[in-house]
């Protein structure tokens, strides 16, 4: 058997049917990396509507507990001073009602210690919140960052791929005009 020999015209016509599976392997993958690219824009979509989802009631019901316990500290506060200028105009006449007023006012010097102790209650727990929602955005940011190195692994490595076919076509192109 002889290898028939191949002539300009024969050599072109292989490159072009080459070529042409070259682009049509291209645009397969071209297709496959943009619904990749779609599904993670989805997922990543959702994953945001989740995370909003999630911590709109709790910034809500975090701001109605602190506007509640605003407004129970400033009841308090009217409250104590209300009291105090009782105590300033009743003390010169009755010794036993003011000795009362003052175990009034002590029992709310207490209750404020009690608000006060909630509001920081409170606090803790917003700050607690804070540091969940901190966790869940660096989930969501290292969910992203995973999506990013899957995409650029998906697009990475068909490109080596056709590298690759292409320096062994030019090898077997090379190899056919040397003989």
């Amino acid at each position: 058997m002889s290898i028939p020999k191949l002539d300009n015209q024969t050599i072109l016509l292989a490159f072009a049917v080459v070529t042409g599976l070259a682009v049509l392997l291209q645009a397969i993958l071209l297709l496959a990396i943009f619904a990749s690219m779609r599904k993670s824009a989805s997922a990543i979509r959702k994953e945001v509507e989740i995370l909003r989802a999630s911590l709109t009631p709790i910034l809500f019901d975090t701001q109605e507990l602190i506007a509640s316990s605003r407004d129970t500290l400033v009841s308090a506060q009217v409250f104590i001073t209300n009291a105090q200028g009782f105590l300033t105009r009743v003390s010169p006449k009755v010794e036993a009602v003011a000795s009362d007023l003052v175990e009034i006012t002590k029992s709310m010097h207490a209750q404020v210690g009690q608000v006060q102790s909630t509001v920081t209650e409170v606090m803790e727990k917003v700050r607690k919140q804070s540091g969940r929602v901190d966790n869940m955005t660096s989930s969501f940011l290292d969910t992203v960052d995973r999506a990013g190195g899957y995409v650029s692994d998906v697009v990475g490595r068909p490109v080596r791929q056709i590298s690759n076919i292409l320096g062994v076509v030019k090898a077997v192109v090379e190899s056919l005009r040397g003989h």
